[in-house]
């Protein structure tokens, strides 16, 4: 309740303090998710996630601070009258940067992966329509600021284009179920950016809802499969899930293909015509081959997922009780079935007053169709047999986990970048800390005043030669002063 009440604050009110309360409570309440379960790994995950939001939340900061310039911060009403470059550069790129952390863009993408630490229904509030959709929201409240900045735009469209990229192809070769509808949610919200950037403020909105109900039903689906396998959540283990869980089966190939763009379905009213109007835009060319290239790639991992979990045969447990006798957990995704079917269309009428019709060429408007089957046959054939990939690359191992773990980026911008920052600590600390300001501060005032100390100590053990010799030297001290 407090997740969702830190979102409809940062949605209510057009004031960046308002967005900072709910940003920091989005940003707390999720690390309190994340460290659910007591052991190291999700105490990690906790720690990057907050740490990574962490700078957005200064972002907001700097935002705020520079925003009062116009004596408001209410900002609905100054995007208008930003009218030196210089400001409206400096409050558009805080503003970007707060948006890429909480939406998990490159270079901080490493948290998004590593949140699925936190239990399923988690996941689903989380990585769904809450915490990674309020860095695109923020976008869409400056989206008039943002498009007047060409610069901006196109750069944030290509490191949207290499999220979806990467993400789509790290997906292909996971085995965590959780962290591949993650990596997916990584792809959906650079496909919202790349249209916003375009232009198109109401098509991004209108996808941000309709893949707000697939991706919680996709997690919710692998949060019965999970439970089911006694929290095993590597796919190689499942198989054959339509002999044990026919109806939790048929709801989650429901969703995948609602998000693959299956037409008539949900995702189909928002995803192919933000594929078409991809096609009539001015974007670059290298953008437009990797932007459908990623949407192959989709689909590539939707099969990969459905050959592990309906075709393969079942690798688990000979002895296994696998059923979907707890009602409880099926009630929420039979409700959510239906609108993962019907939604597209309504929010179509309702968000959009008039009727767009998007022209192609036919060679492009069946390009689309080309990619998804080129996806879907790739998809099937790569992993139902095993290439040997060793005439090929060297290190096969070291391929498939630079593939895998997002290009590194967790490795570069997480581990590789704390070990450097506590090396440095570490060397400070002996230099200074524990050095030069030891010996000439505290520790250097206390071995000292130990010698004194124990040089008066001898003067008070009332040793009566010590008496002797100093009534001695008072009394010559005396003689010599007169």
């Amino acid at each position: 309740m407090l997740f969702i009440f830190s979102i409809i604050i940062i949605i209510i009110r057009p004031n960046l303090i308002s967005i900072l309360l709910g940003w920091d409570g989005l940003g707390l309440i999720s690390y309190c998710l994340v460290i659910y379960y007591q052991n190291v790994k999700s105490y990690n995950a906790g720690i990057l996630t907050v740490l990574s939001n962490r700078i957005g939340d200064v972002c907001l900061l700097l935002g705020i601070a520079w925003i009062l310039n116009y004596g408001s911060w209410n900002f609905i009403y100054y995007i208008d009258y930003f009218i030196d470059i210089n400001e409206r550069l400096v409050i558009i790129f805080l503003i970007i940067l707060a948006g890429m952390t909480k939406r998990a863009q490159i270079p901080f993408s490493a948290w998004l992966p590593a949140a699925i630490a936190a239990p399923t229904p988690v996941s689903a509030l989380v990585h769904s329509s809450t915490l990674v959709t309020a860095g695109v929201y923020l976008l869409i409240r400056f989206r008039d600021l943002l498009i007047k900045i060409n610069f901006i735009k196109v750069s944030l469209i290509l490191l949207s284009c290499l999220t979806i990229f990467i993400s789509g192809l790290g997906a292909n070769f996971e085995f965590d179920l959780k962290k591949i509808i993650a990596l997916s949610t990584l792809r959906q919200l650079g496909l919202i950016i790349i249209v916003l950037c375009i232009g198109y403020k109401k098509l991004a909105f209108f996808h941000l809802l309709t893949h707000a109900i697939f991706k919680a039903l996709l997690f919710l689906c692998a949060g019965i499969i999970i439970h089911c396998f006694s929290n095993f959540q590597d796919i190689r283990y499942i198989g054959r899930l339509i002999y044990y869980l026919p109806l939790t089966v048929i709801i989650i190939n429901i969703s995948r293909i609602s998000l693959c763009g299956l037409p008539f379905l949900a995702g189909f009213y928002s995803k192919d015509l933000i594929l078409e109007i991809s096609s009539i835009s001015e974007i670059n060319f290298l953008i437009y081959i990797l932007y459908y290239l990623s949407s192959g790639l989709t689909v590539s991992y939707r099969i990969r997922l459905v050959y592990y979990s309906i075709i393969k045969n079942l690798s688990f447990n000979s002895l296994n009780n696998l059923n979907e006798e707890n009602f409880i957990m099926l009630k929420g995704i039979i409700g959510l079935i239906f609108l993962a079917i019907i939604r597209g269309r309504l929010l179509n009428w309702l968000i959009f007053t008039k009727y767009y019709i998007v022209i192609l060429i036919p060679k492009i408007k069946l390009f689309i169709i080309v990619v998804i089957i080129i996806g879907l046959i790739l998809g099937y054939e790569v992993f139902k047999f095993k290439f040997n990939l060793d005439r090929y690359f060297y290190n096969k191992r070291l391929i498939r986990y630079f593939i895998g773990n997002i290009w590194f980026i967790p490795y570069i911008f997480s581990f590789r970048l704390n070990k450097i920052i506590l090396r440095k600590r570490l060397n400070i600390y002996k230099t200074l800390d524990q050095g030069w300001s030891e010996n000439l501060g505290a520790q250097g005032l206390f071995s000292y005043f130990i010698k004194k100390s124990s040089f008066f100590q001898i003067l008070q053990n009332n040793d009566f030669k010590i008496l002797l010799l100093l009534l001695l030297f008072i009394i010559l001290f005396i003689y010599l002063n007169k």
